[in-house]
Parts: structure tokens; C-alpha cells; sequence
């Protein structure tokens, strides 16, 4: 005998003028034709409490385990619900199923839908995050210890560190980086001088936008913005260079012929970003501050002699170097979260689109947050 299973699982939803909800079932209750049904009776358990239910399976064609499950886990969902259940119509070969099926099921296993969702789904929500988090975290360092680890190899064998490929990232990563650090830096200053200049004006103290722009820009705003920018470019490359070869799985094919992926392709790149953002850092403070000479000439009528003799008096090269020094804890940083998050990508192209914007967020967030350790720290040790 061939048994259809044309028709899918229908579940009519009736009320009778003494207030009794009537389920009319009929089609076949099989597993590839409950989705309908499945819909209607979570969205009546939603919104229903306390109601009298006469549920008819008089109709119902035919009958698997899956319909059979679905109906046990309804029927207690409602009971919670504290709704009063009659069953009419079932046939003895589904009463026989339902019969073995109850032996492994719990009718106290399941909650409320409300309450879970009110209650126990934002902590759940809490829970996986922080979980996640964590282990993120775990992964991070291990990640770290890794790459620490192939750097006393390569400085215990000065022969395996890839020198030509340090200096193509640094080609990358500083040489190409100038046009865009310049433009920032240029703007940087311009916007540090007109806002300066507009204050200490009213109080005829324009000689003081000198001290201004020269100590915050070397100390705080050429490292920052240089940073940011840097991480916006060169950290998401990183992550999206090794995304695609671990897509198209180049890394797998590395460690498979003997290359170890963190010498080859993340030491060059940490040890390329750490020895040029110093060196963009100065380059920004150099343009930062001609910026900001530039507009003092022209909205506060400063020479350029009298700016630079000011700068000498009140510019101290501690502030240089500080500004500097902080470079290659930043590139660290950078570097460091481009690659990790580059190796995490899975093996869709979705992945690298959002590892990238997670590698570009983190690296800023971990920069700002670096350099105000950098700024509680100097101002408490009196530097």
C-alpha cells in the first residue's frame, strides 16, 4: 500500500460561544509537514492562559514521531500554561504512539514560554557572551604565547628571520601610509590651532597656542590619530590577507609542507608595523605642528620665527619621546589583532567581512584604551 504525504499538517484554531478553544487537525502530522502547525500552536501558547481546549484529531491522516513529539510538547507547553486539554478523535494506532513516545519525555522539563523568555533569555543572552568572551580572551593569548615562542626562535636563529618580507610590510604598511597620515595629521593641526586660537584670543594670550599645539600633538595626538589610522589601513589588511589564505586554504597547505604560518606570515608583519609607526608618529608631529604654525601665522599673525623660537622654550624632547616610544606599543597592538583575527576566519566569504570589521574595532578600542594607561601612568610617575 503507497501512503501520500501530499498534504501538509493543518491545524485550525475554533472558539465555541461557551468560550471553548477547539483545535481541528487533519492532513498528515509527518515530519516534512509540520512547520505550519508548528507556527500556529507556538504562537497560541504565547498568548493564551487558562482556557479549555477540546483538541480533535479526528482528521489527522497520517502520523510519525515527529507529529506525535509535536503534540507532547504543545500539550505540556499548554498544561503550564494551566489550559484545560481534551483530546477527542485520536485514533488507536496514534494512542499507541503516543503511548511509547511519553515514556522518554518529562512533562516537568519544560517551562513556560513567558517566563522563559522574560526572564531567562537576556541571561542566557549574558551568559554565552561572557562565555564567549572569555574564551576569545584564552584564545587571544594563546595566540600571543605562539608568536612569542617563534620570536626566541628567530632571534636564537637570525638565519629564519625573513628579512626581505620585513621589508615589503614596511613598504606596505609606512611607506604607502604617508599620503594619508600627512593628510590627517595636516587637518589634525589645522582644527588643534583654530580651536586654540579662537579661546586664548579673547584673553590676548595668543603666544600660548605654541605650547598647546606642540605638546599635545607630539604627546598625544600624533601618536593616537596615527594609530587609528594605521589601524583602520593596515589592520584590516592583515586580517583580510590572511583571511583569503586561509579561505583558500594556503595556510593549511604551509604547515602541511613544513612552514610554520605565525614565522612566515605574522612575525614579518608585527616586527614591519612596530618599526614604522614610530616613524609615522614623527612624521605626524612634524606635520601636525607645521599645520598649526601655519594657522597661527594667518589667524593670530605669529611669525614663523617667533613660533619656532617659542617651540624650542617650551617643547621639551621628552614629549617627542614619549609620543614616539608609545608607537611600537600601538603597532604591537595592531598587528598583533589584525593577524589573530585574520587566522579565526572560517571558511566563508562572509567571515572575512566581519572579521575585519571586528579586527578594525578591536585594534582602536585596545589603542585608546593603551593610551590612557600611557596618560595615567607618565602623570602619576611625574613625566
Amino acid at each position: 500500500m503507497h501512503t501520500t504525504y501530499s498534504h501538509k499538517a493543518q491545524l485550525k484554531v475554533l472558539k465555541t460561544p461557551d468560550a471553548t478553544i477547539v483545535f481541528k487537525s487533519s492532513g498528515n502530522w509527518t515530519n516534512n509537514a509540520l512547520v505550519d502547525a508548528n507556527m500556529i500552536l507556538d504562537q497560541f501558547c504565547r498568548t493564551h492562559h487558562n482556557v479549555t481546549i477540546h483538541w480533535d484529531m479526528s482528521n489527522v491522516e497520517n502520523i510519525d514521531s515527529a507529529g506525535v513529539m509535536l503534540f507532547i510538547n504543545y500539550y505540556d507547553l499548554l498544561k503550564l500554561n494551566h489550559c484545560n486539554i481534551k483530546v477527542i478523535g485520536a485514533k488507536s494506532e496514534h494512542e499507541k504512539m503516543y503511548r511509547l513516545l511519553r515514556k522518554y519525555t518529562s512533562k516537568d522539563t519544560r517551562k513556560p514560554a513567558d517566563f522563559y523568555s522574560v526572564f531567562l533569555k537576556p541571561l542566557d543572552s549574558i551568559g554565552k557572551s561572557s562565555v564567549a568572551f572569555i574564551l576569545d580572551i584564552t584564545s587571544f593569548l594563546a595566540f600571543v604565547g605562539e608568536n612569542f615562542v617563534h620570536l626566541l626562535y628567530s632571534l636564537l636563529h637570525p638565519r629564519s628571520i625573513r628579512f626581505g618580507a620585513i621589508v615589503k610590510n614596511i613598504e606596505e604598511a609606512g611607506l604607502r601610509a604617508i599620503p594619508i597620515v600627512a593628510l590627517t595629521s595636516f587637518l589634525i593641526g589645522v582644527v588643534i590651532a583654530y580651536q586654540g586660537a579662537v579661546q586664548l584670543e579673547k584673553f590676548g594670550a595668543n603666544i600660548f597656542i605654541v605650547d598647546m599645539i606642540g605638546i599635545s600633538i607630539t604627546r598625544e595626538l600624533s601618536p593616537l590619530i596615527t594609530a587609528i589610522v594605521v589601524a583602520g589601513r593596515t589592520g584590516s589588511s592583515y586580517t583580510a590577507q590572511l583571511g583569503v589564505m586561509k579561505l583558500t586554504e594556503e595556510i593549511d597547505a604551509m604547515r602541511t609542507m613544513g612552514f610554520e604560518p605565525h614565522r612566515f606570515l605574522v612575525l614579518p608583519r608585527i616586527l614591519a608595523l612596530m618599526i614604522s609607526l614610530p616613524l609615522l608618529i614623527f612624521f605626524a608631529d612634524i606635520i601636525g605642528i607645521a599645520a598649526g604654525m601655519l594657522i597661527s601665522h594667518l589667524h593670530l599673525h605669529i611669525s614663523f620665527t617667533e613660533f619656532i623660537h617659542r617651540l624650542q622654550s617650551v617643547l621639551d624632547i621628552k614629549h617627542v619621546w614619549i609620543g614616539i616610544c608609545k608607537g611600537p606599543f600601538f603597532a604591537w597592538l595592531i598587528a598583533a589583532i589584525g593577524c589573530y583575527r585574520g587566522f579565526q576566519v572560517s571558511k566563508s566569504t562572509e567571515s572575512i567581512g566581519r572579521y575585519t570589521t571586528i579586527s578594525v574595532v578591536n585594534a582602536i578600542f585596545l589603542v585608546i584604551a593603551c593610551d590612557a594607561l600611557f596618560s595615567v601612568l607618565l602623570t602619576e610617575l611625574g613625566i
